[in-house]
């Protein structure tokens, strides 16, 4: 079986597919990110979907890697008869989206077989194919599929699936291309695979190129935010938290969740991120996302939305899929979308505020916005909530959550003071400042440990503390941050990572089991060592979660610091966050260009 880091990604920037380092396409949601599975093999078997191109016999590649400043995947394969390459990719869609897979001779004659086998509705759906001009067409329901190869290769039928099997020497080369397209519309215009690549690498590097950031691992800050960039729904300017769902947190467990949407909390570090490393226009496209994601009652705030700005997102579960390595359920949707979580409030506001001090081009009602939910922030800041993790074992005084009830507060006094035409209650939002900042000091600091707590009245511990001084709430010389930053490190510290909250979770998130070293959270920790003086420490630690990544520069959700392997979702959108503004942080104001 292989492993979650065993997988590589390439997508057009409206979807995306996994490719394992056996040469099979596990993965793949068509026609978007959050539609059902054609290829489902990541969460079952080969039942469920996949496509396969490989030498026989040949298990597992001799090395992969992407072309320089590209989401273009060339994967080599030796045998004893020779070397091929095979080169993955997904160009940006016209109308419908296609996957192309190149296979090219290296040397000798190499014998190469592709089997395909589509399932649509995840994994649940075996379509009826046929020929047609040339091509293999799988019809099912709504959905369509035409395969072609250029030049054209021996395809036969068997076992429910398509197969082919040819050969090639040095300098020859096979193409296929997978299109889908709506099953009551005709075939979409022909694409050429081999324009196609040379498009798609120039678009990819040219891309690439606009980024300032000059510092050290330069070539994994591009990674990551070339991996943003696919994370990125193209048409709205959303941008996904994972590709994936169910992805488990703990091997063979029930934390396993849908990640195929856009959270709000991502959305002060995303820009950050887009914005220092000179990504404006994706910058933009995110903040616009998020202001009509967010209209209407602030009452009605979600901490989560679709590509679109989609609001219901019913969870479900597919008891005919076996789950990641035996991981169930598999869950479609999330019902973490009813929480209340009033982080999010704070987050919002401290995006626009940041927009506004880059510059981003103004956006009308923007402020009546922020206004509004600052009035309902007034008496809505008082209640229990379910935190920034989604908790499922009931609804707590979380200290993060307050923290950013005080950032949304404290952002909007600094516009009026800056901006005193706008309108606004300057006098009574100083005072709900101060007096969350003074409930917060109070009620979730233990002065006998030093550290702020998790929760009110609360001895556990919260790795979002972590962003206290990074927010501004205290100062990064404050004993109370250093205090908490220790603490955290000796009570949430996993072999020198850090987990999200204590290791007894049942009783706060109402699951069995365990998870594993959060990564985001171990980059927070890398800003508050060097916010706090600690430079040299938060440097080994980035060293240290850069070679967490795998041989493709992918990070999932977290890491299994015993078993040495990488768990959840996967790529997660928040760790490649975090190694970038972690990156910016350390090495940006000496080598930035």
């Amino acid at each position: 079986m292989l492993r979650i880091e065993d997988y590589a990604l390439i997508g057009d920037e409206q979807t995306a597919a996994l490719v394992g380092t056996d040469g099979s396409v596990d993965w793949l949601c068509l026609p978007r990110f959050d539609s059902a599975a054609c290829f489902a093999r990541l969460l079952g078997d080969e039942s469920n979907g996949h496509w396969r191109i490989a030498p026989p016999g040949q298990e597992r590649c001799a090395r992969r890697a992407y072309r320089e400043d590209s989401l273009i995947l060339d994967t080599v394969w030796e045998t004893p008869d020779g070397a091929v390459q095979v080169t993955d990719l997904m160009p940006q869609r016209h109308t419908a989206p296609d996957l192309v897979r190149i296979v090219q001779g290296l040397s000798g004659e190499v014998t190469v077989r592709s089997t395909l086998r589509l399932r649509f509705d995840y994994g649940s759906v075996v379509p009826w194919v046929r020929r047609e001009d040339g091509h293999r067409v799988a019809v099912a329901g709504p959905d369509s599929a035409w395969l072609r190869s250029v030049p054209e290769v021996h395809t036969w039928g068997e076992d429910l699936g398509t197969h082919s099997e040819f050969t090639v020497k040095k300098g020859e080369r096979v193409a296929f291309v997978l299109t889908w397209h709506p099953s009551h519309e005709p075939r979409p215009a022909l694409i050429d695979p081999y324009a196609s690549l040379r498009h798609s690498l120039k678009d990819w590097q040219a891309w690439a190129s606009r980024c300032r950031y000059r510092g050290p691992h330069r070539d994994m800050v591009i990674r990551s935010l070339i991996t943003l960039k696919a994370l990125t729904y193209r048409p709205t300017g959303g941008i996904v938290a994972a590709p994936t769902t169910s992805l488990p947190e703990e091997p063979g467990g029930v934390r396993n969740w849908d990640y195929r949407f856009c959270w709000l909390r991502d959305s002060t570090l995303t820009l950050t991120a887009l914005l220092a490393a000179g990504y404006v226009e994706e910058a933009e496209a995110w903040r616009n996302w998020l202001l009509r994601a967010v209209a209407g009652d602030p009452a009605d705030l979600q901490i989560m939305y679709g590509l679109a700005g989609e609001r219901r997102l019913p969870e479900f579960e597919l008891p005919w899929l076996a789950g990641f390595n035996g991981a169930t359920p598999v869950r479609v949707g999330n019902d973490a979308v009813k929480q209340l979580q009033l982080d999010v409030y704070g987050e919002v506001v401290d995006s626009l505020a940041l927009a506004r001090r880059a510059g981003l081009s103004a956006q009308p009602d923007v402020w009546a916005l922020q206004s509004v939910l600052l009035d309902f922030l007034r008496t809505a800041w008082r209640q229990p909530d379910e935190g920034l993790w989604e908790v499922r074992g009931g609804r707590r005084h979380f200290v993060h959550s307050k923290v950013m009830v005080w950032v949304a507060v404290d952002r909007l006094v600094r516009a009026l003071e800056e901006y005193p035409e706008l309108d606004g209650d300057l006098d009574g939002w100083r005072e709900l400042r101060d007096e969350v900042h003074r409930e917060v000091r109070e009620k979730g600091y233990d002065p006998e440990r030093n550290t702020f707590t998790q929760s009110y009245g609360s001895r556990e511990l919260d790795a979002a503390l972590l962003l206290i001084p990074r927010v501004g709430f205290l100062p990064p010389d404050d004993p109370r941050v250093l205090g908490t930053i220790d603490a955290i490190r000796t009570e949430l510290g996993q072999d020198g990572l850090v987990r999200r909250y204590t290791a007894d979770a049942a009783e706060l998130d109402g699951l069995p089991g365990q998870e594993g070293a959060f990564l985001a959270c171990a980059f927070w920790l890398v800003d508050a060592l060097h916010m706090t003086g600690r430079t040299q420490e938060a440097r080994e630690l980035f060293e240290r979660l850069l070679g967490l990544a795998n041989d493709v520069g992918l990070l999932a959700e977290e890491y299994d610091t015993v078993n040495g392997r990488l768990l959840g979702n996967f790529p997660q959108a928040f760790s490649h966050i975090g190694l970038v503004n972690s990156a910016l942080a350390l090495f940006g104001d000496e080598e930035a260009g």
